[in-house]
């Protein structure tokens, strides 16, 4: 990839307005953000000091899930809100167990769909698109999702802290119950969702500076997030905070409640 590639910019793009997927991707040390991104990050930081270490647990959480799926036997992967599918990322994790996993990356982020079509355009098995989480037949529809998930086969569906970024107008469990519908019994959930519960004050305050951002943030409490998970039976340790969902080592579960995400895996019933 080259310097150019790297820093493309699609047409159109308002870069006066910060991205939550650039933001993230800032919090996680990559490149693919632009200045109005890293102020926006920054700021959150300086109000919420663990934001940067929010969102690498929440990242350590995919990669444990994921590795979780394929020891499941699982080999398809639907990545909704996936941001930009740098390193470490489900294609990674998955195809190192098995190099036909396929993996479709969902985002209504265009830099990040941009930029994960250059990732991955050597990559017969994984693909990005762009699109909204919120139309699941249109997601569902797309020739890259049929060409890559087949129906007859279980299917993981990924969200991985987007569901902040979806209101309650929206409907978020109704969504998940018409991505389970159409994926089937068998099918899988990896989900992880920021609270509020433990630092009201400092999340707050983060909270508020998204209003900044082109997707504002809506936390939920653990029976919210819970609730997200109805069709699906819950794997061990079911819904954990999320460095304790089968944490890599001790020092994973530390002080659990600093960061602040409901984490869990359920298998559709």
């Amino acid at each position: 990839m080259t310097q150019d590639e790297r820093f493309a910019v699609p047409a159109g793009i308002d870069l006066t307005r910060p991205s939550a997927a650039r933001v993230y991707d800032y919090y996680l040390g990559g490149f693919h953000n632009f200045p109005v991104d890293r102020d926006l990050g920054e700021a959150t930081i300086a109000a919420f000091p663990d934001a940067r270490g929010v969102a690498r647990a929440g990242r350590a959480f995919l990669t444990r899930a994921v590795r979780h799926l394929v020891d499941q036997g699982v080999r398809q992967f639907l990545d909704l809100g996936s941001g930009i599918p740098t390193a470490g990322n489900v294609h990674e994790i998955a195809q190192a167990v098995d190099p036909a996993s396929r993996v479709v990356y969902v985002d209504i982020e265009p830099v990040a769909a941009a930029h994960g079509e250059i990732i991955l355009a050597d990559n017969p098995n994984a693909t990005s698109i762009q699109a909204d989480l919120r139309d699941p037949d249109d997601v569902l529809s797309r020739p890259a999702v049929r060409d890559l998930i087949d129906p007859r086969q279980p299917t993981a569906l990924l969200l991985s802290l987007v569901l902040p970024f979806i209101p309650d107008s929206d409907d978020p469990a109704g969504l998940l119950r018409r991505y389970r519908e159409a994926l089937g019994p068998g099918s899988w959930l990896a989900l992880s969702h920021g609270t509020d519960e433990f630092q009201p004050h400092a999340v707050g305050d983060a909270v508020r500076l998204y209003r900044r951002a082109s997707t504002p943030v809506r936390m939920r409490h653990r029976d919210e997030v819970l609730a997200l998970f109805d069709g699906y039976e819950l794997q061990p340790p079911g819904l954990a905070l999320v460095t304790q969902w089968r944490p890599g080592t001790l020092a994973d579960v530390e002080d659990p409640q600093r960061f602040a995400i409901w984490a869990g895996v359920g298998r559709a019933t």
